[in-house]
C-alpha cells in the first residue's frame, strides 16, 4: 500500500509543477500581449489559465486520493481523481469552445501590425517549449501510476503546444497581412481540444458507472487464474476502475469435495497471484463456488497397463503404469489415458518425478495402495486428495468403493523417507520389473 500512496504523491508533484509553469506562462503572455497590443497572445494567456485550472484539478484529485481508506470511506477516495479527470475534460472542452469563437472572429478580421513582433513571437516559442516539457512529464508519470487525470492533462498540454504554434503562425500572418489562415488554424485546434475534452468526460462517466475498460486485462487474468492449482474453472472476472487503481472481483470454481480450509487456500493462491503480477490492482475479492460439473479426474498406479481391466499396483512411485480416468457419480469410470512410468528404474527423486506426472494430468484424486512421504506432500500441496485403495482390486471395484465411502482418505503418508530408503536398499534388484516392491 505504501508504494501506491507514493505513486499518488508523485502524481501530485507532477501536477503542481505544471500549475506553477502554467501560471508563469499565463502571466508572461498576458503582459507581453498587453504591452505589444497582441490580442491573439492575450487569448492564448486565457487558454493558459484554463491549463492551470486543469493541472490544479488533477493535483487536487490525486491529493484527495492519497488520503487512503477510512471508516467512512472503506474503499478509499481514489475516485476523487476520476472526478478531477471529469473536471479536466469539462475545462478542456470549454477552452476549445472559447478558442473556436476566437477563431471565427479572426477568420474575417485581420489586425495590422507595424513593427516585427519579436516579443510576442518569443513568448509563443517559450510557451511551446514549456508545453512540450510539461506534457512529457505528465504523460510519463500518469502512465507510470495509472492516473487518468494526469494523462488527460498531458493530452491537453500537447495540444497547447500546437495552440502556441498556431498563435505564433497567426502573429506572423497578421504581420504579413495574410487573411483567413490564422482563424482557420485556430478553429481546427479548437475542434481537437473539444474532442479530447469530451473523450475524458466520457471516460470518467464510464468509470463512475463501473464499466470494464480493460477487456484485455480481464482475459489475461482469467487465463492466469485457470493455471492456479485447485482452480477448476473461472466463472467471472470483473474489473472496475477507481481513480488510478483497479478493483478486481473473481468467481472461481473448485472441486466440490474440497474442505472449506482448502477452498480458502485456493482463493488465497489466486489473490496472491493477481497482486504479485499487477501492481495497479488495489483490491481483490475472490468468491469460491463448487464445480457444478462434479466430474473428477483420478490417477491410479496400476500393474499391467491394460486400461480399465487393470488392477491397483502395490506402490505409488514405483508402479509400472499410471491410469487416468474420469468419474462422475455413475460408478462407471471413463478412461482418459494410460502412461508408462519412465522413472521406474531410477533411484533418486522418483517420488518427485512421478508426482509431477500425476499433477500434469490435472488429477483431483489419487487412489493408491501405498505412498511415501515426498509423493504424499507434493500431491497434497497441489490440492490432490489421496485415498488408500486395495492392492490387486480392479479399477471398477476401486471406483465403486470410493462412491460407497469405503476408501480411506489418507491424512498422512504411509511411510517416511527413511523407511523408503531402507526399503529400497533391501529390494533394489526388484525395482526394474513390473512387480517392483520398493516405494518412494
Amino acid at each position: 500500500m505504501e508504494s501506491k500512496t507514493e505513486n499518488l504523491k508523485k502524481g501530485q508533484r507532477a501536477a503542481f509543477i505544471s500549475v506553477l509553469v502554467s501560471l508563469f506562462l499565463a502571466i508572461m503572455k498576458a503582459v507581453v500581449g498587453f504591452f505589444f497590443n497582441s490580442q491573439l497572445l492575450i487569448a492564448d494567456a486565457v487558454h493558459s489559465v484554463a491549463d492551470l485550472m486543469t493541472h490544479a484539478a488533477s493535483g487536487f484529485g490525486l491529493w484527495i486520493a492519497a488520503k487512503g481508506k477510512t471508516n467512512k470511506f472503506p474503499y478509499g477516495l481514489y475516485r476523487a481523481e476520476t472526478l478531477a479527470c471529469m473536471i479536466v475534460g469539462i475545462l478542456i472542452s470549454l477552452a476549445g469552445m472559447n478558442l473556436f469563437q476566437e477563431g471565427l472572429e479572426k477568420l474575417f478580421h485581420l489586425e495590422t501590425v507595424a513593427a516585427f513582433p519579436i516579443f510576442p513571437i518569443g513568448a509563443s516559442l517559450i510557451s511551446s517549449v514549456a508545453g512540450f516539457v510539461i506534457a512529457g512529464m505528465e504523460s510519463s508519470v500518469g502512465h507510470a501510476i495509472g492516473s487518468q487525470s494526469l494523462i488527460a492533462s498531458a493530452k491537453e498540454a500537447y495540444m497547447d503546444i500546437f495552440t502556441s504554434l498556431a498563435v505564433l503562425l497567426g502573429i506572423l500572418l497578421a504581420y504579413f497581412h495574410i487573411p483567413y489562415a490564422e482563424g482557420a488554424i485556430i478553429i481546427l485546434i479548437s475542434i481537437l481540444l473539444v474532442k479530447i475534452g469530451v473523450e475524458n468526460i466520457w471516460s470518467a462517466l464510464l468509470i463512475f458507472l463501473d464499466a470494464n475498460l480493460d477487456l484485455e486485462l480481464q482475459s489475461e487474468i482469467e487465463e492466469k487464474v485457470k493455471e492456479v492449482n485447485g482452480v477448476k474453472g473461472v466463472d467471472t472476472v470483473k474489473i472496475r476502475q477507481s481513480g488510478p487503481f483497479k478493483m478486481v472481483e473473481c468467481i472461481i470454481s473448485t472441486r466440490a469435495t474440497l474442505t472449506l480450509y482448502k477452498a480458502h487456500a485456493v482463493a488465497d493462491k489466486v489473490e496472491e497471484m493477481i497482486s504479485q503480477n499487477y501492481e495497479e490492482i488495489e483490491s481483490i475479492f475472490i468468491h469460491v463456488e463448487p464445480n457444478k460439473a462434479n466430474v473428477l479426474r483420478v490417477v491410479i498406479p496400476v500393474k499391467d497397463g491394460v486400461g480399465l481391466e487393470d488392477t491397483v499396483h502395490k506402490h505409488f512411485a514405483r508402479a509400472p503404469y499410471y491410469l487416468t480416468v474420469e468419474i462422475d457419480g455413475t460408478h462407471t469410470p471413463r478412461m482418459i489415458s494410460c502412461h508408462v512410468n519412465p522413472y521406474l528404474g531410477k533411484k533418486e527423486h522418483i517420488g518427485v518425478k512421478t508426482s509431477h506426472l500425476v499433477i500434469d494430468q490435472g488429477a483431483d484424486l489419487v487412489f493408491t495402495a501405498n505412498i511415501g512421504e515426498i509423493s504424499y506432500h507434493m500431491l497434497k500441496s497441489h490440492m490432490i486428495d489421496i485415498f488408500q485403495a486395495t492392492q490387486g482390486s480392479t479399477i471398477e471395484e476401486t471406483v465403486v468403493s470410493y462412491y460407497h465411502e469405503q476408501l480411506k482418505p489418507l491424512a498422512e503418508p504411509m511411510h517416511l523417507i527413511e523407511e523408503s530408503q531402507i526399503f529400497k536398499t533391501i529390494s533394489n534388484d526388484q525395482d526394474m520389473t513390473p512387480s517392483s516392491s520398493s516405494s518412494s
